[in-house]
């Protein structure tokens, strides 16, 4: 198969390919939308790093949210009902293999109900109302494992398939592989009201070119004017922000023609700058929510969890390729002491998410949209620090909604306590195989040659979850 841009090639004929020529890319561009150029904006942008373009085989989503429950969720306490919990509360069972990170006690019931909703009759705990409507969309697996129970290593194998800091993130490797579908947006975006654990890192682009990292915005506060710092001048009129950029690009290019047409930060910077400069418009009024309506927004109820599925929604809606969305700043789903405290996290992701789900189906989107929920990985179901979890990467719940994957199921189940995963285990490394796979690249082809060798993201793991294709 002939593929184009990037895919399969080597570091340096990648390079090569994005050298000389990345300078007058943004200003192609806009001449493009202005009229002055081309027609077709897309052919104007066919040679850009950043251009849209087609997978290894044809894709079932377009797009990913990742809603990102950073520090951990309680599998046995939101998706995976156990009800031998209840029969051995306090005690622990010679049955019990429980292997955990400190020091834990007995067996700990969950403090809440589960009932089934939807037509599939799949069993939600009371925590998600709002999401139990929409289980009939949803895609269930309560088989997931991950390699070890600590927040940094697990976050970074969750974001990059592996548990170092050494490789790029997801949806930097989706920009690599398929570009994305709005040129005066950044292709991947990161909605986090602060920093989680690790950090940067978990959007770093690694040693892919800079043009794929992951763009951070805190969406603390999403005032359109100011989600987005020194997106504005207030010193320097467009045309004259235009004459100065074109004069930059040419000293660059000048320069990067000396280093022989290949520096990789330069190429970056010169493509950043000519994003931030397409961005003040665009990126202003895909953050105003002020232009959704009344009832839209009461839909997704009040606070920044809701805000960011809101912007979500529309930055998909505008064609950025993947939008993660942190629950909050740190690790606040880690509740060590008082697993009850899950109540007050599930209550402010609840109904947004839900409205999510059916904004999207309503907007003919959610078809061509893979959500994806879950943490790092999940809890215990011992007790720690008497009405706490501890940490436990042996077996977990996620789910995924949307973007070819069937609705109304479970996938995978863990032992009859929900500690460890015991049929059809999902490791992440078959996790994003899976997402990949949707998005219609071969997650073995998609590879990048760096110091010798060829990376991929699933490093050399994986395989496709099948059955949960739609």
């Amino acid at each position: 198969m002939s593929y184009p841009h990037y895919i399969g090639l080597s570091r340096r004929e990648s390079l090569q390919k994005m050298g000389t020529g990345l300078g007058i890319l943004g200003l192609a561009g806009i001449l493009a939308q202005d009229g002055t150029l081309a027609a077709d904006p897309k052919s104007a942008f066919s040679g850009s790093p950043l251009s849209d373009r087609s997978g290894h085989f044809a894709p079932r989503a377009k797009h990913i949210i990742h809603l990102f429950m950073n520090g951990g969720p309680s599998q046995v306490d939101t998706f995976d009902p156990k009800p031998e919990l209840d029969k051995h509360d306090g005690k622990r069972p010679m049955s019990a293999n429980l292997k955990t990170e400190r020091k834990t006690g007995g067996l700990l019931k969950s403090p809440f109900a589960f009932k089934p909703y939807g037509e599939s009759g799949i069993e939600v705990s009371d925590l998600f109302p709002h999401i139990g409507s929409c289980i009939d969309d949803i895609c269930v697996i309560r088989s997931m494992h991950t390699d070890i129970p600590n927040h940094e290593p697990s976050l970074l194998m969750m974001n990059s398939g592996v548990t170092q800091p050494t490789r790029p993130a997801m949806g930097s490797w989706l920009l690599y592989g398929l570009g994305t579908e709005n040129q005066n947006l950044p292709g991947y975006m990161v909605l986090c009201p602060g920093k989680p654990v690790v950090g940067p890192q978990l959007w770093s682009n690694s040693f892919l070119p800079g043009i794929f990292q992951g763009t951070h915005i805190n969406h603390s506060n999403l005032d359109p004017k100011k989600v987005i710092r020194h997106i504005n001048n207030g010193y320097l009129t467009r045309i004259s922000q235009r004459d100065q950029l074109d004069l930059l690009k040419r000293m660059n290019q000048l320069h990067l023609e000396k280093r022989g047409g290949r520096d990789n930060p330069l190429e970056a910077r010169i493509e950043s700058l000519e994003m931030a400069y397409r961005m003040q418009t665009e990126a202003q009024e895909v953050f105003d929510l002020g232009k959704e309506t009344k009832e839209t927004r009461s839909s997704y109820g009040p606070g920044q969890f809701a805000d960011a599925c809101l912007a979500a929604r529309r930055l998909v809606e505008s064609g950025v390729r993947m939008v993660q969305v942190y629950y909050g700043d740190g690790q606040p789903w880690d509740d060590h002491t008082n697993i009850k405290a899950h109540a007050d996290k599930a209550k402010h992701v609840d109904q947004p998410i839900a409205a999510l789900l059916k904004d999207l189906k309503a907007r003919d989107l959610l078809k061509d949209t893979l959500i994806i929920w879950g943490g790092e990985f999940g809890r215990t179901p011992v007790a720690e620090n008497g009405s706490g979890r501890d940490h436990n990467h042996h077996g977990f719940t996620m789910w995924l909604a949307g973007g070819g994957v069937k609705g109304g199921m479970t996938y995978g189940s863990s032992d009859e306590f929900g500690f460890a995963a015991v049929e059809n285990k999902v490791h992440v490394h078959d996790l994003h195989a899976t997402i990949l796979h949707l998005m219609g690249l071969d997650h073995e082809k998609l590879t990048f040659r760096y110091s010798g060798r060829d990376f991929r993201l699933t490093d050399v793991h994986g395989t496709v979850v099948k059955s949960i294709l739609a």
